[in-house]
């Protein structure tokens, strides 16, 4: 299933769009907006090619329409908007980001996702004036930062990251940068350098002089450098600021082919996602009854529409009332992921998958995070 988007996809709060089951890419212009809402799982699509789009009127509910000004060509882009998880997607070749998490969003969690072939691959706040985001809270992990890449794995302004047991393959400029005093928590981690000897560092502050930057509390705990990689610390190593970085225990460095074999979008066997194009003037519409395992992909309705409001999935793993604020549980054939952010986005159960030891450690990642 071919997704091409003609405008940008604005996803409304408490939704789910899960690509298993079908071989779900997204593409085209606008790509995926969440934009002031809350309660979000993106799980399982392939992003990719995304381009500008703008100066359009866009649906936001069956009754809304709104004028929207040009889009950056991220892949997704987060603004304003709280308890995010983006997890086993593949992205590349978009205009800007990756992933953008920007306007005073939080509570986002990027995990099991495969980066290769682009430029700016994650921008972690707004600007260096926009200090709304010094309440930002994002966790990365398990993640595979493969090739192609050159920088921001992440880039981050104020707020508090916490970068974990991910593998990086190489970069280009460097791994993890920052401006505007972040915190980040950097463990468990492979960093890879690239050959050029100019490029070991993992490490880069940007628009500051070393006497401030030195204050900034960055932290390198059980990584693992190869290939003479090293990571510039600062500040002080056990400040009482990093618990507001620290979402989950790192698990071993070690372990990292075992931990993000998985990365990325999980393959289902039987399935034939077809392919959906948006007609002139639509921006792909709803989905309503999305793949299962050996479907042909579902049925788009209310294709006329500026761009839809995301995905929703009655029945199997519906977008909205799991009954539990925390733990977990499989209603109805979903999970409920409160265990995460205390969301009610439920989403329905896989196939065994391969990498017993991934999954093994998202279910530690999912029950101790508080992000």
């Amino acid at each position: 299933m071919v997704i091409n988007l003609k405008y940008e996809l604005l996803i409304s709060s408490f939704k789910t769009i899960d690509g298993r089951g079908a071989n779900v890419h997204v593409t085209g212009r606008g790509c995926l907006i969440i934009y002031n809402v809350t309660n979000i799982i993106i799980h399982n699509v392939h992003i990719h090619h995304c381009k500008p789009s703008g100066n359009a009127e866009i649906r936001i509910s069956p009754t809304q329409v709104t004028p929207r000004g040009k889009s950056d060509g991220d892949g997704i882009s987060v603004s304003a908007s709280s308890k995010i998880w983006i997890d086993h997607c593949f992205l590349s070749y978009c205009t800007k980001d990756l992933i953008d998490v920007i306007l005073g969003s939080t509570a986002v969690t990027i995990s099991n996702n495969m980066f290769t072939h682009h430029d700016k691959v994650m921008l972690l706040g707004h600007s260096d004036d926009f200090t709304a985001d010094t309440g930002m809270q994002v966790t990365v992990a398990f993640n595979h930062f493969g090739i192609g890449l050159t920088e921001r794995m992440p880039r981050c302004r104020f707020g508090y990251f916490h970068v974990v047991n991910n593998d990086y393959t190489q970069w280009g400029m460097y791994a993890v940068g920052g401006s505007s005093h972040p915190t980040i928590n950097s463990q468990g981690n492979r960093y890879g350098a690239p050959q050029d000897d100019n490029k070991k560092e993992v490490t880069k502050r940007m628009d500051t002089d070393e006497s401030e930057w030195r204050k900034w509390n960055w932290r390198s705990e059980g990584d693992l450098m190869v290939n003479g990689a090293f990571f510039v610390i600062s500040g002080a190593d056990m400040s009482p600021q990093y618990a507001e970085a620290s979402s989950m225990s790192p698990l071993p460095a070690n372990y990292i082919d075992q931990l993000t074999g998985s990365a990325g979008v999980l393959v289902s066997q039987g399935s034939d996602g077809g392919i959906v194009m948006a007609p002139p003037g639509s921006g792909g519409g709803i989905i309503t009854n999305p793949a299962n395992r050996g479907s042909n992909g579902g049925t788009v309705t209310n294709p006329g529409s500026g761009s839809g409001d995301g995905s929703f999935y009655p029945g199997e793993g519906s977008s909205g009332t799991g009954p539990r604020a925390s733990g977990w549980g499989y209603p109805d054939n979903g999970i409920d992921f409160g265990s995460i952010f205390y969301s009610k986005a439920r989403t329905p159960l896989a196939p065994a998958t391969s990498g017993v030891l991934s999954v093994i450690a998202i279910l530690v990642f999912l029950h101790q995070t508080r992000f």
